[in-house]
């Protein structure tokens, strides 16, 4: 089948999942001039979903990992999936627990709903597009990229365009720009190499057929869960609420099990200083570990000191979220070789400090972790399976100072990910790494290369043409470059920024109405400035077209009011479009902006109700 489309201008997302999705919304609001957005899923059933909240691989006991008031798809407004699933959510078919209940903020949500509201909000932002921005959903895998010069060829395989009959072979679109939000990738278990494919081993939970093998396992029989983190607690309470009684033991390397948020819970950034770590010369990751727990110590201390409003259960959390601006001056002073090290030894615990548990999935586990409750914590890690002949399977388990076997009728291994893009089974990624399209994270060795604005870079350092990346392949820059630690897979607030400053950015670089960039505005805006990126911030946001009109012709109004304030990098008067882009580029660095929480952020852009008309 060859590329038919015959447009001008056309970006292609590989991926349909939350970050896929969420991108594809920003560009349906943002996009000023006629484009055409491909938005390619290679698993139809995943599209608005992705892994973490396919309907069928997730059973209506399965809750969102976080509150439900911090699932909105836009960051500038908190209350949107709340209020959606309150008031427009489809319930026919939902079960009596969940039928009447009344969602809130800080309570919990079934992570199954959650494709739906994509799917709406989708729908809405292409209806609402201004005139010649069109989104087309089509199937396929994105295999491989050819990059000549300014467009990106994209080989699809299977392609399914909607209306156009069977699916194609092979495929190749001609793009504009290429946006990757390919999700994560599933690592392989090497410690249950043997038996991957036995009837009592689920190597993915969430799936349609390892949720049907949980819920199958006799209520009396032994279960093994390979892991404590949130995945874990997913597959342990859809077990006791069903009424399992037999044993389950959760293996965790660390022993260590996660907090429970207080049931009011409301996400919060507060201000500490910065942790001291005495010398300004790296000392070797040992003595480097022993300052920064020193320093760990005296955050939390102060936390609970002077903010005793504070649950006790998130005092670690609030001060890795405070910590976040200041780790990626730390964490340059670490080489590269220790780095990865640290990395690989504290992952785990910096996962568990950095998120907790819902009660409505934490009491019923917890409850069970008494010493004559079902649930067992076993401290070590997994080294083999083996299959018996009484078609169990027995684990050995490497603790601190014992080896200890488990015979178990069910083995879950807990939902992982690959970061090491050198060992995922992707065709895409293996093309584009093996051709020096995409590169490995050279700092952390997770996930790949990108630069400040989220384009891919290459091993030599260089941008590798007009293709962005949005979601978990952003992993180890993350680290260095944001400071944010701990389960970053699930980190909604992360993929939401991604998606803001990866359309502002594509959007800038091909619409006519925008040029180069090569105007720096004043770090303190003058009032005139101030309204152009506010307005600017409206435009962005604005669900309505009617609205978007609206606030686009202010803005233009307001851009030649303050043309002559600004002067470009080179002292040269500036152009409208060299303005416009200043000023939109400022607008997508407020909506991202990381320092405030979203409820604070939309406090303080001076939004309305997102429905309201414009003054």
């Amino acid at each position: 089948m060859s590329d038919h489309f015959g447009l001008s201008r056309r970006i292609v997302i590989a991926g349909a999942g939350l970050g896929g999705t969420a991108t594809a919304i920003r560009l349906l609001q943002f996009a000023r001039e006629p484009v055409q957005i491909v938005l390619i899923e290679r698993r139809p059933g995943y599209r608005n979903a992705g892994v973490a909240y396919h309907q069928d691989s997730n059973h209506w006991h399965h809750v969102f990992n976080i509150q439900a008031g911090r699932m909105s798809v836009f960051r500038e407004d908190v209350d949107d999936f709340v209020d959606w699933a309150n008031h427009e959510a489809d319930r026919t078919g939902w079960p009596p627990q969940w039928r009447d209940f009344t969602f809130t903020e800080p309570g919990p949500a079934p992570r199954r709903i959650y494709p739906a509201y994509l799917a709406d909000r989708l729908a809405h932002a292409a209806r609402e597009a201004v005139a010649g921005v069109t989104l087309i959903e089509a199937d396929g895998e994105v295999t491989d990229l050819e990059v000549r010069q300014s467009l990106v060829d994209v080989v699809v395989e299977d392609l399914a365009l909607p209306g156009a009959g069977p699916r194609a072979g092979r495929t190749t679109l001609t793009a504009s720009h290429v946006i990757l939000a390919t999700g994560l990738e599933r690592r392989h278990p090497a410690f249950a190499a043997g038996v991957l494919d036995h009837p009592s081993f689920v190597r993915h939970p969430y799936s349609p057929d390892g949720i049907e093998r949980i819920l199958s396992v006799r209520p009396d029989g032994t279960v093994a869960i390979v892991g404590t983190m949130l995945s874990a607690y997913d597959c342990a309470a859809l077990l006791l609420r069903r009424g399992h009684t037999g044993r389950i033991h959760m293996i965790s390397g660390s022993g260590r099990t996660l907090r429970t948020y207080p049931s009011q819970h409301r996400h919060r950034v507060l201000n500490l200083p910065p942790p001291r770590l005495g010398s300004d010369t790296y000392e070797g990751p040992e003595e480097f570990t022993r300052h920064l727990l020193g320093e760990w110590e005296r955050a939390c201390a102060a936390v609970v000191r002077e903010h005793p409003e504070e649950s006790p259960a998130v005092v670690t959390e609030r001060v890795m979220k405070a910590w976040e601006p200041y780790l990626p001056g730390i964490l340059a002073r670490v080489p590269t070789e220790d780095l990865r090290a640290l990395l690989d030894r504290y992952g785990s615990l910096l996962a568990m400090l950095r998120v907790g548990v819902l009660p409505y999935a934490a009491d019923v586990v917890h409850a069970a972790m008494t010493p004559d409750g079902p649930v067992t914590v076993v401290t070590g890690r997994v080294s083999g399976i083996r299959p018996t002949a009484a078609g169990t399977l027995a684990l050995s388990v490497s603790g601190p100072s014992s080896v200890q076997g488990i015979e178990a009728d069910l083995v879950v291994s807990n939902f992982g990910r690959e970061t090491n893009y050198e060992r995922v089974d992707s065709p895409l990624w293996k093309n584009l790494l093996s051709k020096g399209i995409a590169s490995v994270h050279r700092r952390t060795g997770r996930g790949i290369e990108v630069d400040s604005c989220g384009g891919l870079v290459g091993p030599a350092g260089k941008t590798s043409g007009p293709i962005s990346v949005v979601g978990s392949p952003r992993d180890g820059d993350e680290i260095v470059r944001n400071g944010r630690m701990g389960a970053f897979t699930f980190n909604l607030a992360a993929i939401k920024n991604h998606s803001v400053e990866v359309a502002a950015t594509v959007l800038c670089r091909l619409e006519t109405c925008y040029g180069e960039a090569t105007v720096t505005l004043p770090g303190a805006l003058v009032p005139e400035l101030a309204e152009a990126v506010s307005l600017d911030v409206r435009r962005m946001t604005a669900r309505q077209r009617d609205h978007r009109m609206a606030y686009t012709a202010r803005l233009e109004n307001s851009l030649q009011a303050v043309r002559d304030l600004v002067s470009g990098d080179d002292g040269a008067q500036v152009t409208d479009r060299a303005l416009r882009s200043a000023v939109t580029r400022a607008a997508a660095a407020k909506l991202r902006d990381l320092s405030v929480t979203p409820r604070d952020l939309r406090s303080i852009l001076g939004l309305g109700h997102p429905q309201e008309t414009v003054g």
